[in-house]
């Protein structure tokens, strides 16, 4: 291995989570940190993956993602113009597991690998103070340390955790001991830990594989030994690896704070200075965006009259108005609409356990749905139809299959389709149409350069998803 490799960080993003606090932009089947809240045109995973694509400090990086997000992210990965390995994860561990996959992952590459773990879903403008500060904390890493950054609070913040900082490291100038981490505390708890000094704790570890791996199995074995038999017996999927799920099945549950960070004598900190955010909840994300004299923030078509301090989200075509309100979310998608107090934000999560509660399809499912070949969006449904927009990247394709319970118009409305139906292979071009009878074999490709839209009509006695057998697909579903 190149000296260089040594001296590289190795970045692992962690984007496993669902986002429930920001519903409905966020949900299931598009978490927060895919969708562009913050920057209209760029996702916090991008962002993310940007901030750590200088070769002279970082390694490629490796990203831990759900099975289900695999093509989302491969995908933007892909406009991001950025490479990277990409391990799934069979079902959520919470975040011992995935720390202690990159720990393993990382010592493949050399045992004193630098691992930097970091969440896909933070706000940080700054990606030079970043950079600088990995590469600070990496100082304390290589020393034996778990590092931390813990973010200089602006505000006394009850949504976060904090830590109080110990004594300084020994050959390691700026950089402390963790005298103790401490749970997200009241507003006077707040109050009291800043004018003590506490640091916000963002959630970032800079370690040498082997020292995390050492600490793993003095405290959380089971987590350890999971994680070794998942990436051990991983299979390679495509572009990406696939950790076993029956071993990754028999990690505990638990976050790497409880299950190493509070238990370990080798916590260490360094404090930053630079702007963050986790973009938890919507009232974090009103305090990143920029807001307007009456201290409005607003994204998409929006019109306020005499109100103050909001955040008013709306997506699609649709124009979203305000009048008379102070310091409240609006958030409007093409279907669902949540309107809260700002102060009372964190609490849509809760909002989301009733909607799943009463089975509501919104409240994980977008009425746009992303494959890996593009995506499909429902415009109406009946008892015995459903009529869906379809987009198909150029090179996409669908699988070969066929319904048991509905036959399928296509129209093509851009771009050009071709259509296998049983043994024959159609081209089907702009303001054509082709008719797929029930229990016949076929499959939609786009052969051509720019994206292919169509129109699908499905008439028959059941439309759900689950009628499709799928006889051969190039994505391995």
């Amino acid at each position: 291995m190149a000296e260089a490799d040594h001296e590289t960080i190795l970045p692992v993003i962690l984007c496993g989570g669902s986002g429930t606090r920001l519903w409905p932009a966020s949900r299931e089947s598009m978490p927060k940190q895919f969708t562009p809240l913050v920057d209209p045109a760029t996702s916090t995973f991008q962002a993310t993956v940007r901030r750590v694509a200088d070769g002279h400090v970082f390694a490629k990086p490796t990203v831990i993602a759900s099975a289900e997000s695999r093509f989302i992210v491969a995908e933007q990965l892909a406009q991001s113009g950025v490479a990277a390995d990409i391990l799934l994860e069979p079902e959520r561990r919470d975040s011992a597991a995935a720390v202690a996959v990159a720990a393993l992952h990382g010592a493949q590459r050399g045992p004193e690998t630098v691992v930097l773990v970091m969440a896909a879903d933070h706000v940080i403008e700054d990606a030079a103070a970043f950079a600088q500060a990995a590469q600070e904390a990496a100082r304390g890493a290589r020393l034996g340390q778990i590092m931390t950054l813990g973010i200089t609070p602006t505000r006394p913040a009850t949504e976060y955790g904090y830590i109080r900082t110990g004594g300084a490291l020994t050959d390691a100038p700026g950089l402390f001991r963790v005298e103790r981490f401490v749970e997200k505390p009241d507003a006077a708890g707040a109050e009291r830990l800043i004018g003590e000094g506490a640091l916000w704790n963002s959630g970032y570890f800079l370690f040498r594989a082997d020292v995390m791996i050492t600490e793993l199995e003095a405290y959380a074995p089971q987590v350890l030994e999971a994680a070794r038999g998942a990436l051990a017996n991983a299979a390679t999927d495509l572009d990406f690896v696939r950790l076993q799920a029956e071993s990754f099945a028999r990690a505990p549950k638990t976050s790497i704070d409880y299950a190493v960070m509070e238990r370990t004598t080798r916590a260490g900190v360094l404090a930053v200075s630079f702007a963050w955010s986790d973009v938890g909840t919507w009232d974090a994300v009103w305090q990143v965006l920029e807001r307007d004299p009456q201290g409005n923030a607003v994204r998409g078509r929006v019109e306020l009259v005499e109100t103050t301090g909001s955040l008013v989200h709306s997506e699609g075509d649709g124009l979203t108005t305000v009048v008379g309100l102070d310091d409240v979310v609006v958030v409007a998608t093409p279907d669902a609409v949540l309107v809260a107090s700002k102060t009372q934000s964190g609490k849509v999560k809760d909002l989301v356990t009733v909607l799943r509660e009463k089975a509501h399809p919104e409240a994980d499912a977008h009425r746009r749905i992303y494959r890996p070949w593009g995506w499909y969006q429902r415009i109406d449904i009946g008892e015995r139809f459903q009529v869906k927009r379809i987009m198909v990247t150029p090179g996409g394709r669908l699988s070969l299959q066929k319904h048991f319970h509905r036959a399928e118009h296509w129209v093509v409305v851009k771009g050009t389709a071709e259509v296998t139906l049983n043994d024959s292979i159609i081209l089907v071009h702009e303001n054509e149409a082709v008719y797929l009878p029930i229990g016949s074999m076929h499959r939609l490709t786009n052969p051509g350069k720019i994206p292919l839209e169509l129109i699908e009509v499905q008439v028959g006695s059941y439309t759900g998803e689950d009628d499709i057998i799928r006889l051969e697909d190039v994505y391995g579903r």
